[in-house]
């Protein structure tokens, strides 16, 4: 027997799915994300804060460390800090102090402080929600997909970065499970996802597997059941921070945009989607329109298309779309596009029978 833990670990929602693949028994959950349970953390707490831990999703948790900082002293490992943002300089300019782990370490007992730690998958926590499934909490193999942008040298944008990094993995093997690493396999570049597998090495599980979301959920929707007997399809994941549309052709992906999920309407991704399988789109030009940037490897036309799918927590979107948008649910849950994607992409890695997500 085999035991299954994924982990979607997103802006709005941490998304789990357990499967047992000698029973064929999968359970699953969508609870609050890391980083808004944090917040919360940190929002009730009063007075000076000493923060140790890794990188993880900001959003909620650097404005919160934002606003304590204008009214009490806040001060973070390098580590923890890179929440915030890569370079120290920024953090301190939002009045807070950056220093090494060690002066950390020491105030944590310090009774001045409150003290918070940084992570993406608080281990309590998760042992907890495990536990509440009614599952053991041991697993053979533990996956994680996060957005990563990564640590660009200095004078290189994030987004060209992370550009350059998927390019780089998906130029040798165009599918989105080239997006998934083993923990000891993980780019040192992507800070995030590195910080994540480090963390999940301290589960108990013989395995850990980290992926890029939006890959992860590009895969997971590609699973879907309407998408059975689709050769070329566009796929959608609309979620709570960013989007993400792909072409796919027979598994192999042709090309993708990303944007935040805020600075997009019904009426542009219909546009984008129309592009993308006409090889029409390029980074460049989504990044000068506020995008996050486009990958293309191949065009098969939009003509060509049988089917298109949308996914995602927020894909009430597409409702305005002027274009045949089907919603898609892989293992009958829209909010499992990821982890079923996660799934997928291990199955594919450890050489499991294949599985009907249905």
């Amino acid at each position: 027997m085999a035991r299954y833990l994924m982990l979607d670990i997103g802006a709005g929602t941490l998304d789990m799915l357990y499967y047992d693949t000698e029973h064929d028994l999968h359970y699953k959950a969508v609870v609050r994300s890391p980083v808004r349970v944090l917040a919360d953390e940190i929002r009730q707490t009063r007075g000076a804060l000493v923060v140790t831990g890794t990188e993880m999703g900001g959003g909620p948790v650097s404005q919160a460390l934002i606003d304590r900082a204008g009214s009490a002293d806040v001060v973070m490992s390098r580590d923890a800090a890179a929440t915030i943002h890569h370079d120290d300089r920024r953090v301190m300019a939002r009045g807070i102090r950056v220093v090494d782990a060690a002066e950390t370490d020491g105030l944590v007992n310090d009774s001045r402080f409150s003290h918070i730690i940084t992570g993406d998958l608080q281990p309590d926590r998760l042992r907890r929600l495990v536990q509440g499934m009614g599952v053991p909490f041991e697993f053979d193999a533990v996956a994680v997909c996060a957005q990563d942008h990564g640590v660009a040298p200095p004078g290189v944008s994030h987004l060209d970065f992370r550009h350059r990094m998927f390019t780089a993995a998906l130029d040798r093997h165009p599918v989105p499970q080239a997006l998934l690493y083993r923990s000891d396999q993980v780019p040192e570049a992507m800070n995030r996802l590195s910080a994540i597998a480090g963390q999940a090495r301290a589960l108990p599980t013989d395995r850990v597997y980290v992926m890029d979301s939006g890959m992860a959920a590009i895969l997971g929707a590609s699973k879907d059941v309407l998408a059975a007997n689709a050769k070329r399809m566009l796929v959608l994941d609309i979620a709570t921070s960013h989007t993400v549309g792909a072409a796919m052709d027979a598994g192999r992906l042709c090309g993708f945009f990303e944007y935040h999920t805020s600075d997009i309407t019904a009426a542009r991704l219909d546009g984008l989607l129309a592009d993308l399988p006409d090889g029409k789109l390029s980074h460049r030009q989504i990044l000068e329109e506020g995008g996050h940037g486009a990958y293309h490897c191949r065009a098969f036309g939009y003509d060509a298309v049988d089917l298109i799918l949308a996914t995602g927590p927020r894909r009430a979107m597409a409702l305005a779309s002027s274009l045949p948008v089907v919603f898609g649910a892989p293992w009958g849950d829209n909010m499992m596009t990821g982890t079923v994607g996660l799934m997928e992409a291990v199955r594919l890695r450890e050489g499991l029978p294949p599985i009907t997500y249905l």
